[in-house]
């Protein structure tokens, strides 16, 4: 993989992104941790990273009594911060994950403008969790305070190696961007524990995790410290996960939230099969599309064919059947789960930001183990519509679900809506979304680019500057995305290769309606799996033109998404589009668009929402009228109702609920 060292984002778009993550959602967010924020939800997250120091301090005293694990709940929250004992645990069982991967953002952010101030507030920070860890090199605030009698005794549910997973991510980040180890050694000490306790070996636990995220968190560890020891366990996590006699049924007990038939006792986890025999996305959303990633790691560095397999078919599971127009997944909200094959609807979808943030992580590392474009148009979906949509413009509130269609009202009235918030909100006490959001915008240069042998691999569109070494060749990359031109996107390519030959291979993304190449005509050019191989020596001040078409396109679903037949969903490149009340008036189910308009009858306007440029979509439509003189049921008329001529504003999706409470929707009727 690139360091992101050497690749910096220079789009106007993303680098407003990437800038609000760090002046606001940086700041922002620590404030929450430290439950500082008015109104938020607490988090607790810093409270039990210093109560767990505390207690380590007092273990070394005369007459101190360990914590002995009894009936403690799942989650803990007092009322009132500031009424919190000092030396209990609050929170989720996850608390801790919240810091990791706010610590993660700073990386990210530090490696692109260096701050003084906040790395040395991350280095507080840092040495609080070190200081905090367990002389055997145990971290994981809810059982140091609650009781380590219990350690590793609920792997299923308690969190404890998806706690290890975001802070070995977080470690490799921060020690790759400033070179300090601290918390690198706090989190190799931690594998080590679990090596030693959990494994194929006599006397160990065969068990796995329950929430997914070491698998690749142990592969990121190996590439960052070159410990082979990393790999194996990554890879025991993987091969033991399913098989039978399933370990969560045998140590750990019967049941799982949302499924009823035995077959499907242990589908919540991903633990119903090996994962070689899984060929259909099943249960928590997030568990399996962070599961799935650590199988595409493992596939590409050991060339598990079997295992590459089972990687195509969940991916083509997720992508085919499973995933919204605007790249989420997970459509309920019973488990946040994965239901059946093109169960989609729009009022009722879940669509946690996380699990469009995994869906990235997936789509990545399937492109590094085979390069197709069918990966990163998914990647590309998630990225600029669900994961957008989960931070508010201003960086100070957050959606962890996001839907396709809302009606305020029913949010607030109706309990099967109830998980659907009108209005972004400024906290959670399961905060996994806000942070993940952040350290996801932090390193989007690693989703843009990847190399392998000679290849450098494009397959996000923003302006950036790349140097380095590619396939062991000196390379210098400026690539300018020009979007002045609605109808295309103009790729500028100046590269320096110091006189070798070089591929680039440049995506053409679905939404991409033909494309021409300029400036590199004596090149070798050939198109492989959506891909653009140009082979040729690069010079200094050349440029090579890729002019991508880029239409207005209507979006129709398979007929066995039942809740979007008859509807029509607009896309413009690779944004989705939806139409709010605050520019179309009130009861959107009354508005379709006007039978026989075609894409090319859609006009431009450019217009700014809550500060940000936006590009606005003018679609010819018709308003029916309201009817509420006739009794709740009333005889149709032959010749239908009456319609008058509108336009309707569209709006890119994530850019929807930055103007109050209002409606929305993305599927649109055409009538």
């Amino acid at each position: 993989m690139i360091d992101l060292k050497n690749i910096r984002i220079t789009d106007e778009f993303w680098q407003a992104e990437q800038e609000l993550v760090r002046t606001e959602v940086i700041p922002y967010q620590w404030e929450a941790l430290n439950d500082r924020v008015p109104g938020a939800s607490p988090s607790y997250a810093i409270h039990n990273f210093r109560a767990a120091k505390a207690l380590r301090e007092r273990s070394h005293m005369p007459g101190f009594r360990a914590p002995v694990f009894g009936n403690v709940p799942f989650q803990v929250l007092p009322e009132d911060p500031e009424k919190a004992d000092p030396d209990k645990f609050y929170g989720f069982v996850f608390q801790d994950t919240d810091l990791y991967k706010w610590i993660e953002a700073v990386a990210y952010s530090l490696t692109r403008h260096p701050d003084a101030r906040l790395q040395a507030t991350a280095d507080e920070a840092i040495r609080l969790i070190a200081d905090a860890q367990a002389e055997d090199g145990y971290l994981d605030t809810y059982y140091i305070l609650n009781g380590r009698d219990k350690t590793f005794t609920n792997l299923k549910d308690h969190h404890e190696l998806y706690c290890f997973g975001h802070l070995t991510e977080a470690a490799a980040a921060y020690h790759r961007a400033t070179g300090n180890a601290e918390l690198l050694r706090v989190a190799e000490r931690f594998a080590k524990y679990i090596d030693q306790h959990i494994g194929a070996a006599e006397g160990k636990k065969h068990g796995y995790p329950g929430h997914e995220i070491a698998e690749m968190a142990l592969v990121r560890l190996y590439e960052e410290t070159g410990k082979e020891e990393y790999l194996a366990l990554s890879r025991y996590f993987i091969d033991e996960r399913g098989k039978k006699p399933n370990y969560f049924a045998e140590a750990e007990g019967q049941g799982s939230p949302g499924f009823e038939r035995p077959e499907e006792a242990f589908s919540y986890y991903q633990a119903h099969k090996p994962v070689r025999e899984q060929d259909e996305a099943k249960g928590h959303a997030v568990r399996a599309m962070y599961l799935y990633s650590g199988m595409a790691d493992i596939a590409r560095l050991t060339g598990d064919e079997s295992l590459k397999e089972a990687c195509r078919k969940l991916f083509r599971s997720v992508t085919r059947e499973k995933m919204y127009i605007t790249g989420g997944v997970g459509s309920t909200h019973i488990g946040e789960a994965f239901t059946f094959p093109f169960d989609l609807p729009n009022d009722l979808a879940y669509t946690e930001s996380c699990a469009a943030i995994g869906l990235c992580f997936f789509a990545r590392r399937m492109l590094q183990m085979e390069p197709k474009a069918e990966y990163a148009d998914a990647m590309e979906r998630a990225l600029y519509n669900n994961v957008l949509s989960g931070i508010a413009l201003d960086g100070k509130s957050f959606y962890y679900v996001n839907p396709l269609e809302v009606w305020p009202e029913a949010t607030h009235r109706d309990a099967r809506k109830g998980h659907v918030k009108p209005v972004r909100q400024k906290w959670f006490g399961c905060a996994c979304c806000p942070p993940n959001i952040a350290r996801m915008l932090g390193s989007l240069g690693a989703y843009a680019y990847t190399e392998d042998t000679g290849t450098l691999y494009v397959h996000l569109y923003m302006s950036s500057e790349i140097t380095g070494d590619i396939g062991g060749q000196a390379v210098s990359l400026r690539v300018t995305a020009d979007r002045e031109d609605p109808e295309k996107w103009r790729i500028r390519v100046q590269a320096d290769t110091k006189g070798k030959e070089q591929t680039i291979a440049f995506r053409i993304p679905g939404w991409c309606k033909g494309y021409t190449l300029r400036g590199a005509e004596t090149a070798e050019a050939a198109e492989k799996d959506g891909y653009l191989y140009v082979r040729k020596e690069w010079k200094d001040g050349e440029e090579a033109v890729l002019e991508l078409n880029c239409p207005v396109r209507f979006i129709r679903a398979d007929t066995r998404v039942r809740e979007d037949s008859g509807k029509i969903a607009v896309t413009h490149g690779p944004f989705v589009y939806c139409i709010e009340e605050t520019d179309n008036g009130k009861d959107l189910n009354l508005v379709s668009i006007a039978r026989g308009t075609r894409p090319t009858d859609v006009t431009f306007e450019k217009t700014t929402i809550a500060g940000r440029p936006a590009e606005v979509l003018l679609v010819p439509g018709q308003r029916e009228p309201e009817v509420t003189d006739r009794g709740l049921y009333f005889e149709a008329d032959s010749a239908g109702a009456e319609t008058a001529p509108v336009t309707l504003r569209m709006i890119p999706y994530f850019m929807w609920a930055n103007r109050g409470e209002n409606e929305m929707q993305v599927w649109i009727p055409q009538r």
